[in-house]
């Protein structure tokens, strides 16, 4: 993920330095993901809500990535770790996936390193943004 470039507004900068600022007391192995949302967001260009383009991964973007090498498609919805829910699709900003895909576009393409391999996936199509929805404040 290194050098990447990602977007992300300034609603959803502001609430995730507020979300690693009161976690500090986590497990370390909790600690190791908050220190990578860190990295993401202290290389991201924050933009106003009403300037991030739709098809730009921001929270609560539900979203289809593609695994470049299975040729399977996965759906999800990147919430905060509060709404994190794999039964409902619903994965955690904190979960090495989800600090992946933030800020990402679509056909943007990464690697995401799991245990035993390294998955290549692009991010597929943007199946709802809420700041493209008008719902800028969920």
């Amino acid at each position: 993920m290194e050098g990447r470039d990602i977007w992300v507004t300034d609603f959803d900068w502001e609430r995730l330095r507020k979300l690693l600022e009161g976690t500090r007391l986590w497990s370390s192995r909790d600690r190791e993901h908050l220190e990578r949302l860190g990295e993401e967001l202290g290389r991201a260009h924050v933009v106003p809500t009403a300037d991030i383009p739709p098809e730009v991964v921001t929270m609560n973007t539900r979203l289809r990535l593609r695994d470049l090498d299975s040729g399977k498609d996965v759906v999800f919805t990147l919430v905060f770790p509060s709404d994190a829910d794999t039964e409902q699709g619903k994965v955690s900003v904190l979960a090495p996936l989800g600090t992946a895909v933030l800020g990402f576009r679509r056909g943007d393409t990464f690697e995401w390193n799991m245990p035993g391999r390294v998955r290549r996936l692009q991010v597929e199509e943007v199946l709802y943004q809420p700041e493209a929805a008008g719902d800028h404040h969920l």
